[in-house]
């Protein structure tokens, strides 16, 4: 038996994994999933499910898409046997001048909050995560019907340690293969983040797949796919 913990990134939202619950759950896999609660949603925090001792799963394998890496406990990475990042980065925003306009960026992103500009702040980031395709091609986000003041306050938390983290998290689980899928017109994630990651998992059992027409929003059915089979070789 399989048990799948999904965590999504920043300004994500659990309903986004429902395609892959889905086909998971079909597979006998037990589901669960985090919510970090920035909209209507209530959040759920990151956590296995416990077993009896008889029927303790075979394999944890968390899968984390861009800042959902970040916001995991060590209690909960220790405890993976198998680890997928999607689109995810140790350090955000990289030395020299590409750095300087990302934290720039961020900055901008932190003033519209709670303002009339929160809003069009969101569709622009959500835009940029959808590129190359529409944002129509993802799931409906519900942060795009309104904020709660704890949603926003956890955003800003959040674009806070976008800025701020810089390693693998505390508890990193630095023995266990690892599937890192990236899109080459990713246009969040810079390449520099992107392959400061591979240089920081270089130690460990690593595959790396790269597709040159995908994004960011890797929590697509043909990366599903990927995974599925990269599961099923281990």
């Amino acid at each position: 038996m399989m048990q799948i913990l999904a965590m999504h990134g920043w300004a994500g939202h659990a309903g986004a994994w429902s395609h892959w619950r889905k086909h998971f759950e079909q597979g006998g896999a037990t589901w669960n999933v985090a919510e970090r609660g920035y909209g209507s949603e209530k959040p759920i925090p990151p956590a296995w499910t416990t077993f009896p001792k008889r029927n303790v799963p075979k394999r944890n394998v968390l899968i984390a898409h861009s800042l959902g890496l970040h916001l995991l406990p060590a209690s909960v990475l220790e405890k993976a046997s198998a680890v997928v990042l999607l689109g995810s980065f140790t350090r955000f925003v990289p030395d020299g001048r590409a750095g300087r306009s990302i934290g720039a960026a961020l900055q901008g992103m932190q003033a519209a909050l709670g303002t009339d500009q929160e809003l069009p702040m969101l569709e622009r980031f959500l835009d940029k995560a959808a590129s190359p395709h529409a944002l129509s091609a993802l799931p409906p986000n519900p942060l795009l019907q309104g904020l709660t003041t704890l949603g926003r306050q956890r955003l800003q938390q959040d674009l806070d340690l976008l800025a701020d983290c810089r390693t693998l998290p505390t508890g990193w689980p630095d023995t266990v293969p690892v599937l890192v899928v990236q899109g080459e017109r990713d246009a969040v994630v810079p390449a520099e983040s992107a392959q400061q990651l591979i240089d920081a998992l270089g130690h460990q059992p690593l595959t790396l797949h790269r597709d040159p027409t995908w994004g960011h929003a890797l929590i697509t059915p043909r990366v599903f796919v990927v995974v599925q089979r990269w599961l099923e070789g281990l």
